[in-house]
């Protein structure tokens, strides 16, 4: 029975052994990929591409520009709820209304 028992738990550190550096191997090489992606986006903000790769690039820059459209009146909106503030006079003793100012300024 004991001698059963070892070769059992021979077998299963043996397969433990076998199965942890394909784990680390994945592991690597998920890790690889993440650096290879960071350094790609850096190699693409930095340096201008050759003229086969530009046309990513420039499907790159316009979904910037988008984004940049989006969130600009946002911005917009912001800056000029923070000038009516400003020019609000500051005697507000209606709770109500500093509460909803308050809302306003989190949004």
């Amino acid at each position: 029975l004991q001698l059963q028992r070892q070769q059992r738990q021979q077998l299963q550190q043996r397969q433990q052994q076998l199965l942890q550096p394909q784990r680390q191997q994945r592991q690597q090489q998920q890790q690889r990929r993440r650096q290879q992606q960071r350094q790609r986006q850096q190699q693409q903000q930095q340096q201008p591409p050759p003229p086969q790769q530009q046309q990513p690039q420039r499907r790159q820059r316009q979904r910037q520009q988008q984004q940049q459209r989006r969130q600009h009146p946002r911005q917009v909106q912001q800056q000029r709820r923070h000038h009516q503030q400003v020019q609000q006079p500051p005697q507000l003793k209606d709770p109500v209304r500093t509460i909803f100012i308050h809302r306003t300024s989190a949004c």
